[in-house]
């Protein structure tokens, strides 16, 4: 590689041809750099791309799993709908992070490929020069996650359940089909029935299993059949000819009893509006709890916008290539480290919740071990960096 400075700006000789980069490359006045516009236009066109189609993935297979719920009779057609953009807003905490990671390790790995990044180098732009434009995008798009992680998915979860709660109190037995099993998860139930007579709306041979708390409930019985109660008019469930076995989760003993009919109300008490669930709790009220899910959650959703950063500035060592390998040649390290650190970081925070760990360390380990990683990839920029910050020594 050959090069030699124009008043015409720059002109590289590569193997695969001639580059000349004009002086206004390097500096506009009263602009950001075009070399900068330049480097994010690299970066969010693949961006873009990536993301329209794991959107696209992800919307589909939420969509086939809602609308098998909605062809079995668990939910109502007309809030499927509404139920997959929900679903989404909750969702782009994690999409928005994943997708401008691998758009990151996808461009910069062309641009080592193609020799563009060389050519950079050859003419004064540094490497500290890229990981400036590539932290400025990662800090907005931190930005956007810390909202969507504090406010928006909080809301979306919550909304989301509240209609899941209503279809499920709407369940209707004459819309199920027998040798399936469903689970209603407004309840903690799991239903099955061996068949179910859509004429007279009744099932036979039903097993049915309801968690509460530490207590498992299980009614076997010969019939099923339902009808709105007299005193509020709510759904309940007759069975007819069978047996009820309620014991603890774990331990021993229990009981087991007979009946000829037996009712089930399907609006009980998990119906209540303020039903406690951590992932649709207000951000706020999870910052002042010191249960351990609660701060497993809340130390969660304060580390998805440092997990951005973080990623965004690993993808840069990471892309680095040599002149002979393919512009995908860091692809399978990227996923391999990704998985591997949304895997640990799932493993720490379950630790958080289960009291193994204590609040602190808490989950911050994992981002720990990740600043790590990318300080020891870029310990020669961060040596650069300390060095312009030292004061100068005074002369003897």
């Amino acid at each position: 590689m050959r090069w030699r400075e124009q008043a015409s700006g720059v002109t590289i000789r590569l193997p695969g041809g001639t580059v000349v980069i004009p002086p206004a490359v390097f500096q506009v006045p009263g602009t950001m750099a075009i070399i900068d516009r330049y480097l994010l236009r690299e970066i969010i066109k693949p961006w873009l791309g990536i993301s329209f189609v794991v959107l696209g993935i992800f919307m589909s297979v939420i969509a086939l799993k809602f609308l098998a719920e909605a062809a079995s009779g668990l939910l109502p057609g007309r809030i499927i709908l509404d139920l997959i953009g929900l679903r989404l807003i909750a969702s782009l905490e994690f999409l928005l992070p994943t997708t401008l990671f691998f758009s990151m390790v996808f461009a910069f790995g062309r641009l080592y490929a193609d020799s563009e990044m060389t050519a950079l180098f050859a003419c004064g732009v540094g490497l500290n020069r890229v990981i400036r434009v590539v932290f400025s995008l990662s800090l907005l798009v931190a930005a956007l996650v810390a909202s969507l992680s504090l406010y928006a998915r909080p809301w979306a979860s919550d909304a989301m359940y509240r209609l899941r709660d209503q279809a499920m109190a709407e369940f209707d037995l004459s819309k199920l089909d027998g040798g399936n099993f469903y689970q209603i998860p407004l309840e903690n139930r799991i239903f099955f029935a061996d068949a179910v007579d859509h004429d007279r709306s009744r099932a036979i041979g039903v097993f049915v299993e309801t968690k509460r708390g530490n207590i498992l409930q299980v009614i076997s019985a010969k019939e099923l059949y339902q009808r709105q109660n007299e005193g509020g008019g709510k759904p309940v469930l007759v069975f007819v000819d069978g047996y009820l076995y309620e014991f603890p989760a774990e331990g021993e003993g229990g009981h087991i009893f007979g009946f000829r009919e037996s009712t089930m109300s399907l609006e009980g008490k998990g119906v209540a509006p303020d039903r406690y669930r951590v992932k649709a709790t207000d951000s706020a009220r999870l910052a002042l709890s010191e249960a351990p899910e609660d701060v497993a959650e809340w130390q969660g959703r304060l580390a998805a916008p440092l997990s951005t950063v973080l990623l965004a500035l690993l993808a840069v060592p990471l892309s680095r290539s040599g002149p002979r390998e393919g512009r995908y040649a860091r692809i399978v390290s990227g996923v391999v480290i990704y998985a591997l650190y949304f895997n640990v970081g799932a493993l720490a925070k379950s630790w958080v919740q289960r009291a193994v760990v204590p609040f602190v360390p808490g989950i911050w380990w994992v981002p720990a071990l990740l600043a790590g990683l990318v300080l020891a990839l870029l310990r020669e920029q961060v040596r650069d960096l300390f060095r312009r910050n030292q004061p100068p020594g005074r002369p003897a």
